[in-house]
């Protein structure tokens, strides 16, 4: 990752530390980079910002990668209720999806 794209991001975080894109973005960025940093990232979001429905895909998928399979179970299922309070269709069913796959790997 670049490191100046990353530099960015933390400012626009140190600029405005309650936009929870910022936080989104540091998150997805981090995540290619350091686990520990996306995960504090995540449970940011998650804990600070639960109605920012864009978390819960790229998180559910971050800790099933990190092999946390109740927490990602959990906020597969909070993004995939969250959609459907919000309306929003094509949300719940991609969260849908990846949970369905999430839960055909724990089969395998």
């Amino acid at each position: 990752m670049d490191s100046s794209f990353l530099s960015t991001l933390v400012t626009f975080y140190e600029e405005d530390p309650d936009d929870p894109f910022n936080i989104y973005a540091l998150a997805i960025a981090y995540a290619k980079i350091n686990q520990g940093k996306a995960a504090d990232f995540f449970d940011i979001l998650l804990n600070k910002h639960p109605d920012y429905l864009a978390t819960y895909y790229h998180a559910g998928a971050f800790f099933a990668e990190q092999e946390k399979i109740e927490k990602a179970e959990r906020i597969y299922q909070r993004g995939i209720e969250l959609a459907r309070l919000q309306g929003n269709v094509k949300t719940q069913q991609e969260l849908m999806r990846a949970y369905n796959a999430f839960l055909d790997e724990l089969d395998d």
